[in-house]
């Protein structure tokens, strides 16, 4: 589930909850501009602003501010001894906006919560600079969800509501339903390091996950989005599911390659590689029959990875899975 669907589930039953979205970034940081966490009213959290302090700090503030109704700004400076003392992946500055989740915009979530199945493009503006907070949507067909726009704003900012990328400006949050290909790479080895330069420049959205701070840094995947450094079983609970990802899994160990299988197998994804000889697959494979998956489920895992092109170095391999992974996006 996509942190909409959980949003509108939760006010579907009744619930609120605290919507925490990184607002500005100076520096280095683990996520980037419009990274989010929904704080429920019951204390759990989904999504994420980018782990350690940043979000145990954000999970604070958060529940400081639990069904008051206000909005917050919190500010995190990450310097190195602070980054080196809290295992965050990076220093930098970062802003946070703290905003309520409440039925009154439950329209909009719910018309944000389509356009990332149907993936539709749109814009949500969130005005955090008055005494009332308001939210809005303005989809494909200009048609707006939420709070009404002023029309003063909309002709003086409409280049950048109809940008890529999320913008802050005086009190106002512009922030495009990104329609991106998210692509999860387990494991952080060669394989890995030449498949996210390729993955990136073919336009996927590029994590990678790995438990070796030493192997998944910035300086060994420069065009990686976002790391998560880290066990590889609990690292799915820090993304994000719409049906719409790309899985590879390409980790150090057959024990490892299983576990990010069967945690990917339980998810709705779009696509699940995992590299291996046909004996390791097999053994794998029969491995999570065992465990209960069916035939229907273990037919859909592109195992051995990859288009056949003769592949033997790590950089021909990679590019091997990229051209699959391009062949299944494009697919109709």
């Amino acid at each position: 589930m996509n942190i909409y669907e959980i949003i509108c589930e939760y006010l579907e039953r009744g619930k609120g909850g605290i919507l925490a979205t990184v607002i500005k970034r100076e520096g280095s940081a683990p996520r980037d501009i419009g990274a989010k966490m929904f704080v429920g009213e019951d204390g759990k959290t989904f999504g994420t602003v980018g782990g350690g302090r940043l979000e145990s700090d954000g999970y604070r503030e958060a529940l400081a501010i639990m069904n008051k109704g206000v909005t917050k700004v919190f500010s995190i400076q990450m310097d190195a001894q602070s980054v080196e003392e809290k295992d965050m992946l990076c220093g930098g500055n970062v802003e946070v906006l703290l905003e309520p989740v409440t039925v009154k915009h439950l329209n909009v979530y719910r018309r944000t919560m389509d356009c990332l199945k149907n993936r539709e493009k749109g814009v949500i503006v969130t005005n955090f600079n008055k005494n009332d907070f308001a939210k809005t949507l303005i989809d494909k067909e200009l048609n707006v969800v939420g709070d009404p726009l002023d029309d003063k704003a909309i002709n003086k900012h409409k280049d950048l509501f109809y940008g890529n990328q999320p913008v802050l400006l005086d009190g106002l949050f512009v922030d495009p339903i990104q329609i991106s290909f998210p692509l999860y790479i387990f494991g952080a080895g060669h394989v890995a390091q030449s498949l996210s330069k390729i993955a990136r420049i073919a336009g996927f959205y590029i994590t990678v996950v790995d438990d070796r701070e030493e192997f998944a840094n910035k300086e060994r995947f420069p065009d990686a989005n976002t790391i998560i450094v880290g066990d590889f079983q609990d690292a799915f609970n820090y993304l994000d599911f719409t049906g719409n990802e790309y899985i590879v899994i390409l980790t150090r160990s057959h024990e490892y390659d299983a576990e990010a299988l069967r945690e990917s197998m339980k998810r709705d994804a779009k696509y699940v590689g995992m590299i291996g000889s046909k004996r390791k697959v097999k053994i794998i494979l029969d491995h999570m029959r065992k465990g209960g998956f069916d035939e229907e489920a273990i037919g859909r895992i592109h195992a051995p990875i990859g288009i056949s092109i003769n592949a033997e170095t790590p950089e021909e391999i990679a590019i091997s899975i990229a051209a699959e992974l391009v062949s299944v996006r494009n697919a109709h």
